[in-house]
């Protein structure tokens, strides 16, 4: 586990993740409770598209929730799994993590990201939490910048690393638009400071409401090296500045090179 800087210790709990995105990664069980909110700093952009549920309803008129993360993929309807559910099994043959740098001065960083699904090429910088315990999102005027929450795992390393991203500024389509076309199955590149190069195949998409937001499925340990990108979804609120969900992506390491 990475150690928490103090600021991290006054977070709070964080069963609700507000703003463009989320990410505390390889957080022991223990800390789960203190995952911190994100700082909201997303504009106005896409409205939720017909078939965007985030719960599905029985005919009992009683929402009900899947026990596993769904595929996702476009035009396909996104809805979260149980709040209880693991996250979704590996899509492809999972590969052994990188064993994380023994000394201060060989540490990696990522420094950008690829996804040809939907043909991102980004940038990585990095993201913290702030003086209130929120998670920070990458400048709005860099719409094109994508987060790596620093005391999270190095995408590669064992863990869910956490990379997030705006779907949208005042002044449109940001880095993450289309993130919710993504698909169990396609392939996220994470090219790293050390020059190696890890691809992660994705397992699962769901959309999830801020309320109801999965703290443990996202943020706890994992046996081998994960990745979640996450961004906002649904509903625009203009006069609260913050979309009423989030897209979360799943994804498992399936190769490395470097």
């Amino acid at each position: 586990m990475t150690e928490q800087k103090p600021l991290l210790n006054r977070a709070l709990p964080g069963l609700l993740i507000a703003g463009s995105l989320g990410g505390v990664g390889a957080i022991m069980v223990g800390l789960l409770s203190l995952a911190p909110p994100v700082d909201d700093g997303s504009g106005p952009g896409p409205q939720a598209q017909p078939g965007d549920t985030v719960q599905i309803q029985n005919a009992a008129g009683a929402f009900v929730l899947p026990p596993t993360v769904g595929p996702g993929g476009k035009n396909v309807p996104l809805t979260p799994a149980r709040l209880d559910a693991p996250p979704p099994l590996a899509a492809a043959p999972v590969v052994a993590p990188i064993p994380p740098a023994k000394t201060k001065a060989k540490k990696a960083a990522p420094v950008r990201i690829k996804i040809p699904k939907i043909k991102v090429n980004a940038t990585i910088g990095s993201v913290t939490v702030d003086l209130k315990g929120n998670l920070t999102t990458p400048p709005l005027t860099k719409p094109g910048l994508t987060g790596w929450y620093k005391f999270s795992p190095v995408p590669g390393e064992v863990g869910p690393a956490v990379i997030n991203g705006h779907v949208s500024t005042k002044k449109g389509a940001a880095v993450f638009y289309r993130l919710s076309e993504v698909a169990k199955g396609d392939q996220i590149y994470v090219y790293r400071s050390d020059k190696k190069v890890t691809r992660f195949t994705v397992s699962g998409v769901e959309q999830v409401s801020k309320s109801s937001f999965p703290t443990a499925r996202v943020y706890g340990n994992t046996k081998n090296a994960q990745l979640r990108l996450i961004t906002c979804g649904g509903v625009f609120n203009k006069t609260a500045h913050s979309y009423t969900d989030n897209i979360i992506v799943y994804a498992t390491l399936s190769k490395k090179k470097g």
